[in-house]
């Protein structure tokens, strides 16, 4: 395969394509598995300064899991490497593994596409430092399209590490709450048949709850009762109903892999998005000051409340890996930073090794949960004082065919919006801001909306925010006057959001 052809098979850090025939043509096929983990053993071993690894290989509840497994582990031991299959996983738990096992292996790989549709899936790389940069995995698609790979004969094994991992949340929990913390507590898990329906059993009944009621825990790579999504309306919708009928105290919902997370009051208000920010922030703010680092999305009442917490915000470029990296950096050079995350749910703490980890991120709430019920408290009054928005909306438009370099294009779309606006009475630029364009409005009650480039794709995401009603629409038709200048954007949803 050429390397033009792999390279449409990355997706920022991980490689993803669709896996099983139907509306569109498999990419992600038995030959360039094949060739991508040849050349991930290929790409370790230089690493390493060895030849002979050992490999942990892991998936989710997807349909095409088996496989890509099957090709994943068969290129591994053609390498002379070892394979330790640990069979339906989440995705954090292939890193913890590295780090806590005491198994010996020298890296890891995920077998998921997170919550994308059921036809799709991907292969995720870990080494014990942590996630691969997305220049790592361009580096590795070359060496695929190459053909790089070593020759030898491994060994093969079954061992699940999931029973591990439940006990190392369970211990996080009781070393700061004690014993059957969450006794008398009812919460229920959503799953979405993905692959976190283990959390019930292995994490909460250990920890005194009840876990009747809750649902979608067994896996089925269909995903026939909602797409495993946090931030779906329809899955959101689907756990605050079950927590309302069940009476529960907290409702928690994953994604497919586990990586993200959003949960559910007892009344079936959504924590999410910004309401998720604030508390977690207020979690780790009462322990020590620092920075937050989020996703350029996030809301002024957020600010508000992160700054009345004796923190800071700063809002950084979307994209979990760079709010990770930056998080990082931050600390490096000396600034605490306990948190990267972002609204989509993607939460990795400076002590859990900057690991994007649903479960973990929910232990840490669980935690909370308890304690301020020995206080007489609820979870939400934690985040009592957040200033919400009256309306919160996102567009996407797209590139016509008049387009000819779409990067550029909205490169220059971009810096054209930001000279506007600085002429325009109506519009202030954002002082801060690291992505697109970010433009607070005078009239009205205020609100904000930031036009940016997708990571990957030719789309212009719109996020738009308010404090009156009809403020995002009013927003949007200023923006749109601005736009239809530009003969090669395809302004069709940002007009019917307009209406």
């Amino acid at each position: 395969m050429q390397f033009e052809e792999l390279k449409k098979l990355k997706s920022g850090t991980d490689v993803r394509g669709v896996a099983v025939s139907g509306d569109l043509p498999v990419n992600l096929t038995d030959e360039a598995v094949e060739l991508i983990v040849n050349a991930f053993i290929k790409w370790l071993s230089a690493k390493f300064g060895k030849q002979k690894l050992k490999i942990a290989i892991g998936n989710d509840s997807r349909i095409s899991a088996e496989r890509i497994v099957k090709c994943a582990s068969s290129a591994i031991l053609s390498s002379g490497c070892d394979v330790v299959y640990t069979g339906l996983s989440s995705t954090p738990s292939m890193f913890i593994l590295l780090k806590k096992s005491g198994w010996g292996v020298d890296a890891s790989i995920m077998v998921t596409a997170s919550h994308m549709p059921y036809d799709r899936n991907g292969l995720k790389f870990f080494t014990p430092e942590g996630g691969l940069d997305g220049k790592d995995v361009e580096e590795i698609l070359r060496l695929a399209a190459n053909g790089e790979k070593l020759h030898g004969t491994g060994s093969y094994e079954e061992k699940s590490f999931m029973d591990e991992y439940s006990q190392i949340l369970v211990n996080t929990v009781e070393s700061a709450c004690g014993k059957l913390p969450l006794k008398g507590k009812k919460i229920i898990v959503d799953a979405g048949n993905g692959a976190g329906g283990f959390f019930a059993e292995k994490v909460l009944k250990p920890l005194g709850a009840d876990t009747d009621g809750s649902q979608f825990l067994e896996p089925d790579g269909y995903f026939p009762n909602h797409i495993p999504n946090p931030e779906d309306k329809v899955a959101i919708a689907s756990i605050s109903s079950a927590v309302i009928r069940e009476k529960a105290d907290l409702g928690i919902i994953f994604d497919t892999d586990v990586d993200r997370a959003a949960c559910v009051d007892f009344g079936g208000g959504e924590i999410n998005r910004n309401a998720l920010i604030a508390l977690v922030s207020a979690i780790l703010l009462k322990e020590k000051a620092g920075t937050i680092v989020t996703d350029s999305v996030t809301s002024d009442g957020l600010t508000e409340f992160i700054e009345a917490l004796g923190g800071k915000h700063l809002r950084f470029k979307r994209g979990y890996k760079n709010v990770i990296d930056k998080c990082k950096e931050l600390n490096e050079s000396g600034e605490y930073s306990p948190l990267a995350i972002e609204t989509s749910g993607h939460a990795a703490f400076k002590e859990n090794y900057y690991l994007d980890d649903g479960a973990y991120l929910i232990t840490k709430i669980l935690i909370s949960l308890a304690l301020q019920a020995k206080d007489g408290k609820s979870l939400t009054s934690l985040i009592a004082t957040l200033k919400r928005p009256v309306e919160e909306d996102e567009v996407r438009i797209t590139f016509n065919e008049r387009s000819t370099d779409f990067k550029k294009e909205g490169a220059k779309v971009i810096e054209d919006i930001k000279e506007i606006a600085a002429k325009d009475a109506n519009m202030i630029l954002s002082p801060v801001n690291h992505e697109g364009v970010r433009i607070n409005f005078k009239e009205g009650k205020g609100g904000w909306l930031l036009l940016r480039m997708s990571v990957h794709d030719p789309v212009m995401p719109i996020n738009f925010e308010s404090n009156y009603k009809g403020g995002n629409k009013a927003a949007a038709r200023t923006l749109l006057k601005i736009l239809e200048n530009y003969p090669f954007l395809e302004l069709k949803n940002l007009k019917n959001f307009t209406l």
